[in-house]
């Protein structure tokens, strides 16, 4: 039996051995500094390993101040290239693409030393410290560090880059009436709030030509905030500025309860991918290969990314191809060698733990 969800897909000229991606998650276990180490080679590897397509990085802060908290991952600095390198060919070695996902947290900074920034001087709370609102020239900062972490990303060797602009994370922020409060270029209308995304997205391309993905949060579940269809107006420009794939998540901007549920996030995607014709992206409890086929048979999205079950499940791809009644190769390290049939199969390259990369 043949099924979507595991069949190849080309983005922007690269293919991808199925339409399973990992949901970029933090995983605050990088050194102070930024600097990964070898528990994100064997965490990343091994998803490669159980059979994703695409391998998306937690968040990669662009600038010391950016982190969500401490042990994030950094990617503002030239010697995070070497680390990061690391985790690519982990990837690469055992059939994944890798992709790294940019962004700094704007006043969710979640490390009390560092300044906190963001397009106004309201706090995330009640409780939270009140951020220091942006300056024109803070703003050409971020924006120029956004450039500097695609070049970076395509130094250690990713195959996707993707903007944050999801989660309540500044360009978010920015986006959102909620947290944006400018009377300047940077504020008020619509293309006034997307300016920074729009300037960012120009830099990141003048960098970086391969696939280029956007996280977006759909909603903010708060009256006055952003809706579904205000995302037609910005993914729109969205497309017109050369970006692939819109990565439909929702909510962060403002502390709400949510009310989940299987696929509560598709709607989303759905809606973008119908109304301006650009690849999407469902994420949000998506938790067997027959609740994924679904979205992709449906044309709701087109490629499904997994977040909680695969932390779960390294080989979460496995499992949803036992759900479809796909059969897949089985890694010849995982099989017993008695038969011809079994010596025959091509062993997958061992992964020492310490992966180096020539540069």
């Amino acid at each position: 039996m043949s099924a979507l969800l595991f069949e190849p897909i080309t983005i922007n000229g690269v293919e991808f051995r199925n339409r399973i991606a990992m949901s970029p998650m933090c995983m605050h276990s990088a050194s102070d500094d930024g600097h990964i180490n070898d528990f994100h080679v064997v965490h990343y590897g091994s998803r490669a390993l159980g059979g994703a397509g695409l391998i998306m990085l937690e968040t990669a802060a662009v600038l010391p101040n950016g982190p969500i908290g401490p042990g994030d991952i950094g990617i503002w600095d030239d010697s995070h290239v070497e680390g990061l390198s690391r985790v690519t060919a982990a990837i690469h070695r055992f059939g994944a693409k890798a992709g790294a996902q940019i962004g700094h947290a704007g006043r969710q900074l979640g490390i009390d030393h560092l300044p906190s920034i963001a397009p106004s001087a309201i706090p995330f709370t009640p409780e939270s410290r009140v951020p220091q609102a942006m300056s024109i020239e803070q703003i050409k900062e971020v924006v120029e560090a956004f450039r500097q972490g695609a070049r970076r990303a395509r130094e250690a060797s990713f195959d996707v880059v993707e903007i944050h602009g999801a989660h309540g994370y500044l360009l978010n922020q920015f986006l959102s009436p909620l947290a944006n409060k400018r009377t300047d270029q940077y504020g008020g209308s619509q293309e006034n709030r997307y300016r920074i995304v729009r300037e960012v997205i120009d830099v990141v391309r003048s960098e970086w030509k391969g696939p280029l993905f956007l996280r977006i949060s759909s909603t903010d579940y708060v009256e006055g905030g952003n809706r579904p269809e205000d995302f037609l107006v910005f993914g729109k420009w969205m497309k017109e500025q050369g970006i692939d794939l819109i990565d439909c998540s929702t909510g962060g901007i403002a502390m709400v309860p949510v009310n989940t549920y299987p696929n509560y996030q598709v709607p989303a995607a759905e809606l973008l991918r119908r109304k301006l014709d650009i690849k999407t992206g469902a994420v949000g409890l998506i938790e067997s290969g027959r609740q994924a086929e679904e979205i992709l048979q449906n044309g709701r999205a087109d490629i499904v990314l997994v977040g909680r079950d695969m932390l779960k499940d390294p080989f979460w791809a496995r499992t949803a191809a036992d759900d479809l009644k796909v059969e897949l190769p089985v890694p010849a390290q995982y099989t017993r060698y008695g038969s011809g049939w079994q010596r025959s199969q091509p062993r997958l390259p061992a992964a020492p733990l310490d992966i180096t990369v020539e540069r």
